[in-house]
């Protein structure tokens, strides 16, 4: 590769990630100040329940996110401190843990989804 292609390769990334940075940014600052929920909680909130499932083992929500584990750890502990989320052990496997949204879970999501959506229509649509 060329260095003219080079140039516009690392042009793309800036600009994707530019673009991704500025729509991060709304999002947190949107659903922070209209629902006390950071991106990372709403997105773990968001992808539980529209997995549709009662529950899901923690990694198999964790798959899907742009989190480290610790990081994700800490996001669904700052969801059930906040009552958003029940954590309870596997009774097959008492090395996983399940993740299931409480009725205040499922409140403050469909509250901070039209928020969540109507950012990303803004930027996106």
């Amino acid at each position: 590769m060329g260095r003219t292609g080079e140039r516009e390769l690392v042009g793309q990334w800036r600009d994707l990630m530019t673009c991704y940075n500025k729509i991060a940014c709304d999002l947190d600052r949107e659903l922070q100040d209209q629902h006390g929920l950071g991106l990372s909680e709403f997105e773990a909130l968001d992808r539980l329940i529209e997995s549709g499932q009662e529950k899901l083992r923690m990694h198999e929500l964790a798959e899907g996110m742009y989190l480290s584990q610790s990081a994700f750890s800490r996001t669904v502990a700052r969801l059930e401190r906040a009552g958003l989320v029940g954590r309870s052990m596997c009774m097959d496997d008492r090395r996983a843990m399940f993740v299931k949204p409480t009725d205040d879970g499922r409140a403050r999501h469909a509250e901070a989804r039209d928020t969540h959506r109507k950012v990303l229509g803004h930027h996106l649509g």
